[in-house]
């Protein structure tokens, strides 16, 4: 297939700003140094990550991570209360699993603070996933194409593409220069807001797909013609992204090269965007990503480069992120809903007066698949159990709650996420809060998307002196809670 694209590239740029970036000076090239809270690379078994993900349960999918079917991402929390995003692959992808492992372990070797950085992974039998960052924010493109409460500032979509750069050019200089696929789902943010590219990219291509989408109109062109990956098609996708951040679309390199050449930036340019930047900056963003557009892959800038041209053009370093993106940052994190604020505050008696109102409507929906026989010989019993901790959890005997709940939960023939909630703060009452983690773990088990088991969570870790992991459970909860407000809006 002949390259199409010579006729649309700019001739008429500057050659000045040409030579200044594709030959960027080295001083002040703004490499992010290695992170050391990530850590070591590690093989979990397939058990494990099953307890993590509530048994790869459908609640715990998420998009996040910019995988599609039948590549799927899981969230899941560890026994540490680290959380992560577990990629699981098809089950044809990888059949070499020394392959796989090599691969996984390269990738792993990886850390940096640009980076949904990789934390492990697993092999066994026909089953390989790999374990990530879990990134809670979403991904650049929910935010960009997808916003519901604001647009994405001139001053973000400019910080987000020069910590994209700075990625890149980290793992270049790691040997890792080959990136499939990069768009705008593989873009996310942590729980400060800063932006963070998945790692998930940087795995050789196997048989789980090509490394770009079926898209032609937005894949480099001599892709088309070898079908291999090169630094230089990672760059093209870079300038794609360039004009994601500049329109708010995702606009075909084509039609934007148009619009360069014909000097047409008003229809290139986010109207939401509108005031919050110059002229000059706009112009420079869009020779940037004219030359990224290249048709020749000789005649783009490198990873070097781009940061070195993305940091003249930085505003509002000063702020936050996740003052610029709008959204709740971890470390300063407050619930709104009564549940939510009694468990940030560790107020044991506000919940268990909301745990008693609730009653057991929640534990609707949780499958309990009994025999016949179980019913005949079992069911009264077990039933009796949890009615006597039901009566002693209402009158304030926690003791006696723990000892009743318990037997209901060892004979095992019925599984209740409400029973466990109650037990995990008899627990807190009784101060025993590892033990009062664990029933909120094994709740959030049975019901994964169930709001009341994260923020009991959230309690527990605060009383083992745990707050940092405490606001995390804290803000997911309240983001598991608006998630059932809204499906309950909309039935």
């Amino acid at each position: 297939m002949g390259c199409q694209c010579s006729k649309l590239t700019p001739c008429c740029w500057d050659s000045q700003f040409k030579a200044a970036v594709l030959e960027a000076p080295d001083a002040e090239n703004e490499e992010k140094s290695e992170v050391d809270h990530v850590p070591e690379f590690r093989e979990f078994t397939l058990e494990q990550l099953k307890n993590a993900t509530s048994g790869f349960a459908v609640e715990n999918i998420v998009s996040e991570h910019g995988e599609k079917a039948p590549n799927v991402v899981f969230r899941g929390k560890l026994e540490n209360q680290r959380r992560i995003a577990v990629k699981r692959f098809n089950r044809m992808a990888w059949p070499d699993s020394r392959q796989f492992l090599e691969e996984a372990r390269a990738v792993g070797q990886l850390h940096n603070n640009r980076l949904a950085n990789l934390l492990g992974c697993c092999c066994e039998g026909d089953e390989r996933l790999l374990v990530a960052e879990y990134m809670p924010n979403e991904t650049l493109a929910k935010h960009l194409f997808h916003w519901e409460t604001q647009p994405m500032k001139w001053a973000m979509r400019l910080r987000v593409v020069l910590h994209l750069a700075q990625a890149l050019e980290y793992c270049t200089n790691k040997g890792r220069a080959l990136y499939h696929d990069l768009n705008a789902y593989r873009v996310l943010f942590d729980e400060d807001g800063n932006p963070r590219l998945s790692t998930f990219g940087l795995m050789k291509n196997s048989r789980d797909g090509k490394s770009y989408s079926t898209n032609l109109a937005f894949t480099p062109p001599e892709y088309l013609r070898t079908g291999r990956v090169t630094p230089e098609s990672v760059i093209y996708s870079f300038g794609t992204l360039l004009l994601d951040l500049l329109s708010g679309k995702h606009i075909p390199p084509s039609h934007a090269l148009d619009l360069i050449r014909d000097r047409n930036l008003q229809m290139l340019t986010d109207s939401c965007l509108e005031g919050q930047f110059s002229d000059n900056d706009r112009t420079e963003l869009v020779r940037l990503a004219s030359r990224c557009l290249q048709c020749e892959p000789r005649e783009r800038p490198n990873s070097k480069s781009l940061v070195a041209a993305l940091t003249t053009l930085q505003k509002e370093t000063d702020v936050p992120s996740h003052v610029l993106m709008g959204i709740p940052n971890s470390a300063s994190f407050t619930p709104q809903s009564p549940v939510g604020e009694a468990c940030s505050r560790g107020d044991l008696t506000a919940i268990h007066e909301i745990l008693e109102k609730l009653g057991y409507k929640d534990d609707e929906g949780v499958a309990n698949e009994l025999s016949f026989q179980m019913w005949t010989d079992q069911m009264q019993e077990t039933l009796n159990s949890k009615k006597k901790g039901d009566a002693a959890f209402r009158q304030k005997d926690f003791k006696e709650a723990i000892e009743c709940y318990s037997q209901f939960i060892d004979v095992g023939t019925m599984i209740s996420p409400t029973v466990f909630a109650r037990r995990s703060l008899c627990y807190l009452i009784n101060d025993m809060p590892q033990e009062a983690l664990d029933d909120a773990m094994q709740a959030q088990v049975i019901s994964p998307v169930w709001h009341i088991a994260s923020y009991l969570q959230a309690t527990a870790l605060a009383a083992l002196g745990m707050e940092s992991e405490s606001q995390t459970a804290l803000k997911e909860g309240a983001t598991l809670e608006a998630e059932r407000s809204s499906r309950a809006g909309k039935k």
